[in-house]
């Protein structure tokens, strides 16, 4: 079952404005959301779907932007946590007159083709946002409307979801998990009497829009010519924020649950050096590019010299991406090779290099081979993100224990252990992970109104019991 974690963006102008330019600018700011495919939908019309980054298709902008002229739009950027990268697993997907985008994981979705006709559902044919959207069409042929139809369906579906959807008669739709996994926020921009939903913020600056506030859990929201029109289907007041948008996923201008993404980061790291102060150290060097705000911070605490020792080249065909996003092994190692130390600033020196996170370990391995090769006397690692021990079904691309760093088979070891191996493995002389609680505080929410899942193993949060699959099952 093809599985994805993306970014969503749904606009209605109430004043007849062409918003589809909107819709690719805006799908532009949330590129660090998705990098193998993005598409549009406009009412009355199949969804224009295009492999790649969206600025590899500037050329056709103005093109796309006649073709498919409309005063309402939704739009997708894809990163496959599942699935090879096809224009068919590209979105939005269209189901009778729906067309639906969805930024997530539904973690049951085999269970709930049996409710759609399974039996003509395969995991290489099929994907979660394709179920879905076919279960949602027949509630709401069952039921009468959307609000009625999510109150059902999200008694059937486990995971995470964030959607936007069109319909053929111009209304623009938004729906967020009753947890609030995934992130959504809601925007307006007078001067055109526009409307927008996006999964960040950034996209709403990136065309103007003001931001209105985040789009609440268990919320349906509709842009019609009535204007905005919203209702809850879930009244659960339990929350599960990811924890990873705060450290890695999220772009750092984006304001989410009330908290600015960059300065988030930059106090996560002044608590990480309260955690670990490692006083000794010459140089505070991040890994480019989501871990520089923490660098920062960590630095700042402790008063340690703070510099860009390494750099991206983003004149190589992948220097520009995000290895972590990538779907093939190959791609993060291909991108991981174009960062680049810098040896005058890192010879003969103890570098603390902060990172984002370690997942399997690629980024980390290169990096420290990179320092070593540089002249750096002694290299102590500290991650913002706690050990992850599991793997995620709410929409992040680690789907099986197999694949990450921490993984052994054998014996349980304690968390101190798998440090240890984690350590040696990447070749650091120190290696210090965060905590959750420790995380919690630095973001300033509350340690159980996120999710921690992958580092703790508990997915009452999903409401399903995994049964882990091995990385080569999953992939096929």
């Amino acid at each position: 079952m093809v599985k994805e974690n993306c970014g969503v963006v749904g606009i209605f102008s109430l004043g007849d404005t062409n918003v589809v330019p909107m819709a690719i600018d805006a799908l532009r700011a949330l590129q660090h959301r998705g990098q193998e495919a993005w598409g549009i939908a406009v009412p009355g019309k199949s969804p224009l779907k295009k492999l790649g980054l969206v600025s590899a298709s500037s050329s056709e902008f103005k093109k796309i932007a006649t073709e498919y002229s409309s005063h309402s739009v939704i739009g997708h950027v894809r990163y496959s946590t599942m699935g090879r990268s096809t224009i068919q697993n590209a979105q939005p997907l269209k189901v009778r007159d729906l067309c639906i985008a969805h930024n997530g994981t539904i973690a049951n979705a085999q269970e709930l083709s049996n409710l759609v006709g399974g039996c003509s559902f395969t995991p290489q044919s099929s994907s979660d946002t394709l179920v879905a959207a076919q279960r949602l069409v027949s509630l709401i042929s069952e039921k009468g409307n959307m609000g009625k139809a999510l109150s059902v369906l999200k008694n059937e579906m486990a995971g995470s979801y964030c959607f936007t959807f069109i319909s053929d008669d111009d209304s623009v739709y938004a729906a967020r998990d009753p947890m609030g996994f995934r992130p959504m926020v809601l925007g307006y921009k007078e001067s055109d009497q526009i409307y927008m939903v996006a999964s960040e913020s950034s996209a709403l600056s990136a065309v103007g829009a003001k931001l209105q506030r985040d789009v609440n859990p268990g919320e349906l929201i509709r842009f019609s010519r009535d204007g905005l029109h919203t209702e809850m289907f879930s009244d659960n007041a339990k929350r599960a924020h990811c924890s990873f948008e705060f450290t890695y996923f999220a772009h750092p201008s984006s304001k989410m649950e009330g908290t600015n993404i960059y300065l988030a980061r930059k106090q996560i790291g002044r608590y990480l050096a309260k955690k670990f102060p490692i006083k000794d150290a010459d140089l505070v060097v991040p890994v480019p590019d989501s871990a520089r705000p923490a660098a920062l911070g960590y630095a700042q605490e402790l008063g340690i010299s703070f510099d860009e020792g390494l750099l991206k080249d983003r004149y190589s065909k992948k220097g520009p991406l995000r290895s972590f996003i990538e779907p093939h092994q190959s791609d993060r190692v291909e991108i991981n090779r174009w960062i680049i130390p810098i040896s005058e600033i890192i010879e003969g020196k103890h570098v603390v290099v902060l990172d984002d996170s370690l997942v399997r370990g690629t980024s980390s391995k290169a990096i420290i081979k990179a320092l070593r090769r540089a002249g750096a006397k002694k290299i102590s690692m500290v991650v913002t993100y706690p050990q992850i021990n599991y793997p995620c079904y709410a929409g992040i691309d680690f789907p099986s224990q197999q694949e990450l760093a921490t993984y052994s088979e054998g014996k349980a070891k304690s968390t101190a252990e798998i440090t240890e191996m984690v350590r040696r493995d990447i070749g650091a002389d120190f290696l210090g992970y965060n905590d959750a609680e420790n995380l919690a505080d630095a973001v300033g929410i509350p340690r159980d109104s996120m999710c921690f899942t992958c580092s703790t193993g508990n997915y009452d949060s999903l409401g399903i019991t995994p049964e882990f699959k091995k990385e080569e099952t999953l992939r096929k």
